[in-house]
């Protein structure tokens, strides 16, 4: 029992060191003011324009994002658990890959793909599109998913293959078809995967700031680049923890309803 607590200690370290104390710092610099003193304004400060707008942004792409990953991989997930056990390896492979590249070099790659002389912008204006992709709301999107997805592929494909091929045989045997099969018994039994890839795609596109930097041209603000501008230019840690207080409000009630319908799931299942 003392060497099990001993193993545990260097995790306890870390935890600590880098997740305790700086929860309790955002806590402190969003409830107090540049004197010390206590204030709300920090919290309140998210209904001006200047913040409600890129909260609201920031909350319909990151959703759009997850509903993408989700509508992508989940199809995927099905076939990887058909193929064979060596072709499904490879595709999974060729999904992680990317993520062996560091994240500023595959969203530049991106960029270079949708600015002015990039491939995929030739192609579009070859076929009648006028405009520019970078600075939209679309290349942010793409950005996020195409970033995000594999986080989204893994635990779908960990969920569903996990599922014993007797159960499925035993749905066939009772006259179930293939789509009832897919939706009445697979459906169910993967919600735990499906949770775990939605929570796991969705905080993610919450919080980021480097693709709608990069993708954006600093023309599209979402709420974490305005956090990212408090604590880095304005020097604002106190209006920076205060909304960064709020943006994890938001993600806490998400993972809370996402883990209501987990337990349901489970108990579908």
């Amino acid at each position: 029992m003392k060497n099990k607590k001993l193993l545990s200690l260097p995790y306890l370290i870390w935890m600590i060191g880098f997740t305790v104390i700086p929860l309790i710092l955002i806590l402190w610099y969003g409830f107090v003011d540049s004197t010390g003193a206590f204030t709300w304004d920090n919290i309140l400060a998210i209904f001006r324009s200047e913040h409600l707008k890129p909260l609201g942004i920031s909350l319909a792409l990151s959703a759009a994002s997850t509903v993408l990953c989700l509508l992508i991989g989940y199809p995927l997930a099905l076939i990887l658990r058909k193929a064979h056990i060596k072709k499904s390896g490879l595709i999974i492979f060729v999904f992680i890959l990317p993520m062996w590249m560091n994240f500023l070099l595959r969203t530049y790659a991106w960029l270079n793909l949708l600015d002015d002389g990039g491939l995929i912008l030739n192609i579009a204006q070859a076929l009648g599109f006028r405009g520019n992709i970078v600075g939209t709301n679309g290349a942010i999107l793409l950005g996020m998913v195409y970033n995000y997805l594999p986080f989204m592929i893994l635990p779908l494909h960990n969920s569903i293959s996990a599922i014993d091929d007797n159960v499925l045989n035993a749905a066939r045997d009772l006259g179930a078809n293939e789509t009832q099969v897919n939706t009445r018994v697979i459906l169910p039994l993967s919600v735990p995967g499906i949770i775990s890839g939605v929570t796991m795609v969705f905080v993610p596109s919450l919080t980021t700031f480097v693709i709608s930097d990069i993708l954006g041209g600093r023309k599209v603000l979402l709420i974490g680049n305005i956090i990212e501008q408090e604590f880095s230019t304005a020097s604002n840690w106190n209006l920076g923890s205060g909304l960064s207080l709020i943006l994890m409000v938001f993600i806490l009630i998400s993972m809370a309803i996402l883990n209501r319908y987990d337990k349901e799931g489970s108990t579908l299942a």
